[in-house]
């Protein structure tokens, strides 16, 4: 039975991996790119890193496997933060099909609007 949800484990870390990728190729600009690196493939090595907890229960295995899970749950969210704020602060281009515009003005526009 085990082995089971391993494969399905397996299975859907793969598939979840294969999205963040496609995610990456396809979506139209950095904030939705770096929603999907982010979120998919956290989740994808969370459930293959899981899989392998099951596949393997040494408590060696299964104490690294849940260490890079919380490593990655941790870093992932920080990476996608500041790669965020990043773009909002030297204005990055969004997508024509977005709707509203949040971010605080780019410093180089605040500069512009000064001199006026």
């Amino acid at each position: 039975m085990s082995d089971w949800i391993a494969g399905a484990c397996f299975l859907a870390g793969a598939t979840l991996a294969l999205l963040a990728g496609v995610g990456v190729l396809r979506m139209p600009d950095v904030f939705t790119r770096m929603q999907a690196s982010t979120k998919a493939s956290t989740l994808g090595l969370g459930f293959l890193l899981l899989g392998l907890a099951i596949r393997q229960p040494v408590l060696g295995i299964v104490m690294r496997a849940v260490i890079i899970i919380v490593f990655m749950m941790l870093t992932s969210a920080v990476a996608a933060h500041v790669i965020a704020r990043t773009a909002a602060l030297t204005g990055a281009p969004l997508w024509d099909g977005t709707k509203v515009d949040e971010r605080p003005p780019a410093p180089a526009e605040e500069a512009a609007g000064d001199q006026q």
